[in-house]
């Protein structure tokens, strides 16, 4: 076989599609196979992609994981936009503030979208400012003791404002075999605290892998249940505790249709509010 065809073959085989159903990110590649940055690239483009969703108050950190025209779509937690009360407005790296209105998904019932995982999408215009969106990784190529990259906006102490954009190194520390509720599969070392939730988990390569969404050692009651309601066993949870939990990126891509966007009216969606 001609070396041209073969090289065509292997690269084409290397695409995922996007499901947004906007034109795919190429991105998308197997972190194997992809260059891997340095510590300070990671931090700039972590910065580059994690925005903050505010309501009255900050409540918490999204990622601009899509755009399709003048239009982004922002991933978030759903537990995040339950912690207040719509209309909702993102805050982009550059400090623009935009609303996004959701009164036309209200009968979709949005927080829960995701069929039970913790995860959510909003979606702002901005036609004169374009921002840079996550590429895709895959949870498969994670191995435990792999270095990770946490980012978000923490709370202050009071728990009204956050502090600020931080970005957190560690690494994976459990694989579930099969999700807690919520969706939540991966277990890292990095220091996850309230206003990092819906903030992204980045690979070596740059790539999005996991939503951040659950701290390590929990203050009361036991977040650790499966999906089909069983609990793992003692020793397991004892360990699960230590960890920082979040969603895989398969859950939002496996979970995401076309229809959630080619529904919505574009048109509703107000430009940025404050400058």
């Amino acid at each position: 076989m001609d070396w041209r065809l073969i090289m065509l073959i292997a690269c084409i085989g290397s695409l995922s599609v996007s499901p947004l159903g906007a034109k795919p990110n190429l991105g998308v590649l197997n972190a194997q196979g992809s260059k891997q940055k340095s510590a300070q690239q990671l931090q700039q483009l972590a910065k580059s992609i994690t925005v903050k969703v505010l309501s009255k108050d900050f409540l918490g950190s999204g990622i601009l994981i899509q755009k399709n025209g003048s239009v982004y779509q922002v991933l978030t937690n759903a537990h995040v936009l339950r912690s207040g009360n719509p209309p909702y407005q993102i805050q982009t790296p550059d400090g623009r503030i935009y609303r996004t209105d959701l009164s036309k998904m209200s009968n979709r019932s949005t927080l829960s979208y995701f069929h039970g995982n913790d995860l959510a999408i909003l979606q702002f215009r901005s036609p004169q400012f374009s921002y840079k969106v996550a590429s895709l990784g895959h949870t498969s190529t994670l191995s435990v003791g792999n270095e990770v990259f946490a980012a978000g906006f923490p709370f202050d102490s009071q728990g009204i404002q956050d502090t600020g954009f931080v970005f957190r190194q560690g690494q994976i520390s459990l694989v579930l075999d099969k999700a807690l509720e919520g969706g939540y599969r991966i277990g890292y070392t990095n220091d996850i605290v309230k206003g990092m939730s819906g903030g992204p988990l980045l690979n070596r390569a740059g790539q999005l892998v996991a939503i951040n969404g659950k701290h390590a050692e929990p203050l009361w009651g036991s977040p650790y249940v499966y999906q089909d309601g069983t609990k793992p066993k003692p020793s397991l949870l004892k360990q699960m505790s230590k960890y920082s939990w979040g969603i895989p990126i398969e859950v939002f891509m496996q979970m995401g249709s076309p229809s959630f966007i080619n529904n919505y009216s574009y048109t509703d969606i107000q430009p940025e509010v404050n400058q």
